[in-house]
């Protein structure tokens, strides 16, 4: 019973992870991207339509090659999991012998008697698809990928960015003057990078405060680029 749980506890904690990761990458280019986007455009275009057009085409462009690249990733991912189990299949049928040495020589390291050893390797290598499994984890360290990762990484890698993009965007369609909306887009979106990279810090271990802060430089700095540029190329 106890197993069981700890086993759910652990299969829950994984997914979580990988969701928490999709939702970091897609949030964090999300919010610096277009934001960087509409402070350049805001240094050479008085009209806040023509940003919100282009924003609108930058988040769209941006969501669809982040998803896709979550998405190849988890195939990726998946596809090299399949050839390794074929692979251990093949060895399992046709090198046996050396499977079974590979075997005991797992069970060697974390510390059994030669006769666990043995009994052990017997016990697992008389269900072939068992056997497999246990190689590719413990030999490989190939943990088998969900098969609905890659969908669901394009997913949420992608509405992140959406989520993400908006937020410096949406001065802009209430404030007909692009500098005014900027004003309004550079203190809005900084508040949110800011607790973005507090709360992304504290869940992976970094100092929140340190973290929040280099996040928040980073946005402004790229903002601060595209602007100056822009000004550059203007005159």
């Amino acid at each position: 019973m106890d197993t069981h749980l700890h086993h759910d506890h652990i299969e829950s904690h994984l997914k979580s992870s990988d969701a928490l990761r999709d939702i970091v990458i897609g949030m964090s280019d999300g919010l610096t991207v277009p934001f960087a986007l509409a402070a350049g455009l805001s240094g050479v275009v008085s009209s806040s339509s023509i940003i919100v057009i282009a924003g609108i085409a930058e988040i769209a462009a941006g969501s669809i090659a982040m998803g896709l690249g979550g998405y190849l990733a988890g195939k990726t991912e998946q596809d090299h999991y399949k050839s390794e189990q074929r692979r251990e299949y093949d060895e399992v049928e046709n090198l046996r012998h050396r499977e079974i040495e590979e075997t005991k020589e797992f069970f060697a390291n974390i510390g059994l008697s030669p006769q666990l050893q043995e009994q052990a390797t017997q016990e697992i290598a008389q269900d072939k698809d068992r056997w497999v499994d246990f190689m590719m984890k413990y030999e490989l360290g190939l943990d088998k990928p969900d098969p609905k990762r890659a969908t669901k990484s394009a997913l949420n890698i992608g509405l992140s960015y959406i989520a993400g993009g908006v937020i410096p965007l949406s001065p802009y369609f209430f404030i007909s003057d692009s500098t005014k909306a900027l004003q309004i887009s550079v203190v809005a979106t900084l508040v949110c990078l800011f607790i973005f990279g507090f709360f992304k810090s504290k869940i992976t271990g970094i100092n929140p405060w340190w973290g929040a802060l280099k996040v928040t430089l980073i946005g402004a700095m790229a903002a601060a680029a595209a602007f100056g540029v822009a000004k550059l190329f203007e005159h």
